[in-house]
Parts: structure tokens; C-alpha cells; sequence
């Protein structure tokens, strides 16, 4: 069963955030932000859930927590008014550059989000193109390694394992092609979209058609573990306790 509020960080810090490795990796976000003729700071802030300002200009997107520096600002009454804003499309309640949150939201922000939905929620006769393929499933590794930290830290299954996660850093990654940090810090979790210096723990799908394979369910982890197709190394009871949260983000993203 979903949890509102976790949902909510989960489109937050999973889904939303993946607009950073968009608009840097895929050419029709590049060329959307091309467009964007004055730098636009957007912030969404939840009652009861996340509060994040999403940065645009014509060099890409970037995510910051809080409303710092916001040039516009749209309020949402609670997580499932939030949600709503994701599955629906159904705005919130401008409260700072009114004029500029609904042009940008109903322009540009649509036009990203809509093609970061096409990626994320490919059809079969997309996936047949490679190149396609393989930044959907870059882009959907970005979203997990955001909904991991998202639900360790709000779902309130998830916090179980969390609370048995030791302080460290966890490498995750698709070899040769992406990784994220899983930084635990006192049971809270934190992703940040590049390699630790000093990994504790290290999980690693050696190729980007695993990887696909995995997210889909179409993999069997045990049977490409015994192959030797996933790597795994060092503290090993955090990989395991991360193991238990991916069940829960299939769940929120399946």
C-alpha cells in the first residue's frame, strides 16, 4: 500500500529530480531550455510533505531544497494535492509570480515533464530505437536511486530497514554508464547523482540491458547474482537493507 506523504517525496526527490539528468542528457530538453528566455526559479512546497525549488534557464535544470531564491511559487494544500500535480496535472495554488508560475508551468515545465514521462513510461516501438532505450533506463535508474532516499526517509515500511542501515556511502551504478550515492547519515538517507570517494558498500549491474531487465522484473536478481552479473561488495548488510526499499519503489513506481 502507497503512503500520501511518501508518495509525495517520492515525485519530489524521484520523479521531478530526474528534470536535472533530462535536460542534461536528452536533446528535445535541451533544445525546450534553449528556449527559456529568462531563468525561472520554480518552487513547489507541500503542507505535511517536500518543499523544493526547481531551477531553469537555457544551460538545463537543477533541484534545491527549500524556496530559497524562488522566483515563483505555487503552494499545494497537502501530499495528495501534490500527487494530483503529477498524475493529473492538476496545479496548486500560485502564491509568489503568479503570471510566471502558470505561463512556465503550462509551457515549458509541461513540455519537459511530458517527455520525461515518454522516457520514463516507454512504449515497445520506442524502446526498439537504442539510443532511446538506453537513456530510458538511465533516467529510470536516476529516478529509483531519488525514490530510494525518498522512502527510507517518509514510508513508513521502508524507515525499517533504514533504521538498520549503517552510516556510510553506498555506490550504486550501471558500469560504465551512471551512479548515484546513497549517503545514510543517523538512519537518514541522501542521494547525490555521482560516485563516493570512499564507498562502504558497492551494488553494480554490469550492463545497461540488465539493468533494464531488473527495473522491468523481467531479471531475475538471484539468477544474475549467481551469474556474476551483479556486483556487490563491502558492508554487505547495506545493500541488503537497500535491497528491501527497491521492493517498496516498485511498489510507488511500478
Amino acid at each position: 500500500m502507497k503512503e500520501a506523504k511518501a508518495m509525495a517525496f517520492v515525485n519530489m526527490y524521484g520523479v521531478l529530480a530526474t528534470l536535472e539528468n533530462l535536460c542534461e542528457m536528452d536533446d528535445e530538453a535541451k533544445a525546450i531550455c534553449a528556449g527559456i528566455k529568462k531563468p525561472v526559479s520554480l518552487c513547489f512546497d507541500v503542507s505535511g510533505g517536500p518543499c523544493c525549488t526547481f531551477h531553469f534557464s537555457k544551460k538545463g535544470c537543477s533541484m534545491s531544497e527549500g524556496s530559497y531564491g524562488c522566483t515563483c511559487k505555487m503552494n499545494f494544500a497537502s501530499p495528495e494535492k501534490f500527487n494530483a500535480l503529477i498524475d493529473e496535472s492538476k496545479p496548486g495554488i500560485p502564491v509568489k509570480g503568479v503570471a510566471q508560475v502558470l505561463s512556465f508551468l503550462l509551457g515549458p515545465f509541461t513540455k519537459l515533464t511530458d517527455r520525461l514521462t515518454k522516457l520514463l513510461m516507454p512504449s515497445e516501438e520506442d524502446l526498439k530505437n537504442r539510443a532511446f532505450f538506453e537513456e530510458s533506463t538511465v533516467l529510470t535508474f536516476y529516478t529509483i536511486a531519488g525514490a530510494l532516499s525518498a522512502l527510507a526517509n517518509s514510508d513508513s515500511i521502508s524507515q525499517q530497514s533504514a533504521l538498520y542501515t549503517v552510516d556510510g556511502d553506498v555506490q550504486m551504478g550501471i558500469k560504465d554508464t551512471c551512479y548515484a550515492t546513497l549517503r545514510v547519515r543517523g538512519h537518514k538517507f541522501e542521494t547525490i547523482k555521482e560516485k563516493p570517494d570512499t564507498p562502504r558498500a558497492i551494488m553494480e549491474f554490469n550492463s545497461i540491458d540488465l539493468a533494464y531487465g531488473l527495473f522491468t522484473g523481467t531479471a531475475s536478481t538471484m539468477a544474475e547474482l549467481c551469474a556474476g552479473n551483479i556486483y556487490m561488495a563491502g558492508m554487505i548488510s547495506m545493500v541488503d537493507n537497500i535491497n528491501r526499499i527497491l521492493d517498496r519503489v516498485a511498489v510507488y513506481l511500478g
